[in-house]
């Protein structure tokens, strides 16, 4: 439950940016500051690798809103799926630690954004998570990054994807929705 409220507060706090400030370019990082808490903690006594998914969220929604994509996408009828992702661990976070969610737009493909998400404690990375997201209409279908740029009314400033993330991509996708997707071990 602590993660709705971290969520409502995270909203609140970036649409209060976006008024004070406007929106931000999207090749922003956002920063969304947090303390690991009892109900993160795992039996080990330090942050449960399944809750930074949750937490590296609170970085999504605050780059969505304050770079002004969360509006657009809300006008449109556009909502934002997680397609794929992965996390790499360097150090555990520990109960009552104070650390920085640092998330970024990494690049795009034509289906797809991909962002980087950090959990960081004074400057160093603890856990880095790369995210594949893919932008759907409520009535059905993939938005393509021109129109989600053209949406924000921005140019697409975005670097190319290094190859390796492209690789990744590629090897982690599952099929189709429609396409057979039976679950068959060797």
């Amino acid at each position: 439950m602590n993660v709705w409220w971290r969520t409502l507060l995270t909203i609140m706090r970036a649409k209060a940016m976006l008024r004070r400030n406007g929106p931000i370019p999207p090749r922003s990082v956002g920063r969304v500051r947090l303390t690991t808490l009892p109900t993160d903690i795992d039996l080990l006594m330090h942050m449960n690798n399944g809750r930074y998914a949750s937490l590296f969220d609170l970085g999504r929604f605050d780059l969505l809103i304050r770079t002004g994509l969360w509006d657009a996408m809300n006008e449109r009828d556009w909502y934002a799926v997680v397609a794929s992702e992965t996390v790499t661990f360097r150090k555990s976070l520990q109960l009552w630690q104070r650390f920085t969610v640092e998330s970024r737009l990494y690049g795009h493909d034509d289906k797809a954004v991909y962002q980087i998400h950090r959990a960081v404690v004074g400057g160093e990375v603890y856990a880095e998570m790369i995210v594949r997201a893919r932008f759907l209409r409520k009535t059905g279908g993939v938005v393509n990054t021109d129109e989600l740029f053209a949406a924000l009314g921005r140019p697409d400033d975005l670097p190319p994807l290094p190859g390796w993330v492209s690789d990744w991509a590629d090897g982690a996708a599952l099929p189709s929705t429609r396409a057979a997707a039976p679950s068959l071990w060797d």
